[in-house]
């Protein structure tokens, strides 16, 4: 059993199960992935940094956040995705309804690590990670240490973190349209609230190289960060809030009214921090929500040859023509991220078929093709 803990502050029985589980699971992938190519198994995210939420029910301490394992099997990722697929696919969905939160994995190979370039993901699992498989100094390697030093996570992660975690309060903000909210509505509405208040503060960081694993000392970063076109107060305030939310997560029932409330106090927030770091990554001042989608190239990292062939396969032949061609497709998301969320007005439905290269006919089918674009490159 791991010696490490899961949780700041969580309970023995709390901590007891995660270990129990990630132990359980460990068995079942030795079960499916012979010993001959298994390379590690690595409990990653808030748990694996020692900082995973648990809720109070009562007198007892639950789970929160999802178990996320990377599973490192020797050969090609890909090939071993195709191989392991449906067997690993079937024991997410029997440990998630086992353990009661979401347990996923990620096929991937220490040589893939190795060579991959720095990113947030990658970083955040080299400074906090618990292994379930192997030995437990599979990742002390010089081969992986690039990914340990947060000044090098280029900006675009900054960009991804905010659109993903953006994301969030736009699927909040459709469940906020309806008349009725359920008990499952509320906490998504609250959750996707405050990871996106943990990462107007993150991105932020991340921008201004001075990122860190813990969102404890992310926290402490901030008080010292300076941004003179910020409220940087306000954001601080948002940041604690999401902090303590992280680490100490409440299912509490909060009124329809406060929800939208608090859901266009952040998104405002949200904005303006999304205007300061694309401003600064992009090298020119945006005004607007539409005047950033109607902007430039939002992804000048990638490559023009990869993209192409992202897109046929994303879209098909139509969306290889005009200059778009080149453009990697998670700028379709930037661009109708920030009109469905902070424009709306101005989501003309003729320019949000151009960028899904498909007939677009209400906002309803623009947030469902976002839907389906975004699970793809998130």
């Amino acid at each position: 059993m791991s010696n490490q803990r899961y949780t700041r502050d969580g309970s023995e029985a709390l901590e007891n199960m995660l270990a129990l589980s990630c132990e359980r699971i460990g068995e079942k992938v030795k079960a499916i992935v012979p010993d001959s190519q298994l390379e590690a198994l690595i409990l990653a995210g808030g748990y694996g940094r020692g900082e995973g939420g648990g809720f109070k029910d009562g007198d007892q301490d639950l789970p929160y956040n999802d178990l996320e394992f990377f599973l490192y099997i020797k050969g090609s990722p890909r090939l071993n995705e195709r191989k392991y697929h449906d067997a690993i696919h079937r024991l997410e969905h029997e440990m998630s309804e086992e353990v009661g939160i979401e347990v996923e994995f990620k096929i991937s190979s220490l040589q893939s690590l190795a060579s991959s370039e720095v990113n947030m993901f990658y970083y955040d699992l080299l400074c906090g990670h618990e292994v379930t498989v192997g030995a437990k100094d599979v990742l002390a390697g010089v081969e992986f240490s690039h990914h340990q030093d947060a000044s090098k996570i280029p900006m675009h992660e900054a960009t991804r973190l905010m659109m993903n975690r953006f994301s969030g309060l736009l699927f909040a903000k459709e469940l906020l349209q309806q008349s009725e909210l359920s008990k499952e509505d509320t906490d998504f509405i609250t959750r996707n609230i405050a990871k996106a208040e943990l990462a107007i503060g993150d991105a932020l960081l991340c921008a201004h190289g001075q990122y860190h694993w813990s969102c404890v000392q992310r926290h402490e970063n901030l008080k010292a960060l300076a941004a003179e076109d910020l409220p940087m107060q306000e954001i601080l305030s948002h940041h604690l809030v999401a902090v303590d939310f992280k680490l100490h997560p409440k299912l509490t029932s909060v009124s329809a009214e406060e929800l939208v409330a608090r859901h266009e106090e952040v998104s405002q927030l949200a904005w303006q921090v999304w205007r300061h770091i694309e401003s600064l990554r992009l090298s020119y001042q945006i005004l607007d929500a539409k005047s950033y989608a109607l902007g430039g190239d939002k992804c000048p990292e990638t490559f023009a040859l990869k993209n192409i062939l992202l897109r046929l396969r994303s879209f098909g032949p139509k969306a290889c023509i005009g200059e778009r061609m080149f453009r990697y497709p998670r700028e379709i998301l930037l661009n109708v991220l920030a009109v469905l969320l902070w424009q709306p007005n101005a989501a003309d439905l003729n320019w949000l078929s151009g960028q899904f290269c498909t007939e677009i006919g209400s906002t309803d089918e623009a947030l469902k093709a976002y839907k389906e674009l975004w699970e793809r490159y998130n």
